[in-house]
């Protein structure tokens, strides 16, 4: 079983670099942005959940997917998978 904290991996989506080790209902190519603000990468959705990182502006991230205006995907620096606001993305 692949760790979903640095590997994209929901039950309902999945990095689509990773279907030939993980079965999901939808795959999703991550389109890469750029950190705009200091932003803390989170566990889930939840702002009160745990931080991973902080992201400091210029660090990449490669979008897996929008939730009304929170960003899921991959921390590519560090190797984490989580949510930060979409506003944090340039």
């Amino acid at each position: 079983m692949l760790d979903p904290r640095s590997h994209a991996v929901r039950p309902d989506l999945a990095d689509i670099r990773l279907a030939d080790q993980v079965f999901a209902p939808h795959y999703a190519a991550s389109v890469e942005r750029a950190v705009a603000s200091t932003a803390v990468l989170r566990s889930a959705r939840d702002p009160q959940s745990e931080p991973l990182v902080t992201l400091a502006p210029g660090e990449r991230f490669e979008l897996l997917d929008l939730i009304g205006d929170t960003a899921w995907g991959r921390a590519a620096n560090h190797d984490l998978v989580g949510y930060l606001p979409l506003a944090a993305l340039a």
